[in-house]
């Protein structure tokens, strides 16, 4: 059996966990949340806790039990504390900008990028080199953040790019000239 899937997802105080069918909706602090479990898995609200069983042992219901436990898990950690990416954008001349709720990037195209965010996402931009994503749903949130980073990955010789804060870009040494 799973190891992760057999542990019971905790429900804190403030939290309201409802299914309808196979369909859970999580509503907290922070927003509410709404996703569709897959057929082969079963979960049922006992006691404060959200258990997650599994109706056979066939090998996608047993990689979907650990799965589903770990998304209702983060769906009520994100009503009630939020999830958070940073980027940081290094290079001469490259900055973002907040236009409204939307992202105006300069990042060494001929044009600027304009981005428009989804609705349950929050940018913000404390300094012009530096964006900060906000939700609570994690899914999104990392979408959102792998497209920003998309528009202008980290080039491995001078670094020039969007990085996530927590990313560690390998350099690469450049050419030498010939003897």
């Amino acid at each position: 059996m799973s190891r992760i899937g057999k542990k019971p997802v905790e429900i804190p105080a403030g939290v309201n966990v409802s299914t309808e069918g196979q369909t859970i909706k999580v509503k907290g602090p922070k927003g509410d949340l709404i996703r569709k479990i897959h057929p082969a898995i079963k979960m049922e609200i006992v006691e404060g806790e959200v258990r997650v069983t599994r109706s056979d042992d066939l090998k996608e219901s047993r990689a979907l039990h650990g799965l589903t436990r770990a998304l209702i898990n983060n769906m009520i950690i994100g009503v009630t504390d939020s999830y958070k990416k940073t980027l940081e954008i290094v290079g001469v001349g490259y900055k973002a900008e907040l236009k409204g709720k939307n992202l105006l990037l300069t990042i060494g195209y001929s044009h600027p990028i304009y981005f428009v965010p989804p609705d349950n996402i929050k940018l913000e931009v404390p300094a012009p080199t530096q964006i900060i994503i906000s939700g609570n749903d994690k899914e999104l949130v990392g979408l959102v953040a792998a497209k920003i980073r998309s528009f202008r990955k980290p080039e491995p010789y001078k670094g020039k790019g969007i990085k996530y804060s927590d990313e560690r870009i390998i350099r690469k040494a450049g050419k030498t000239a010939g003897a």
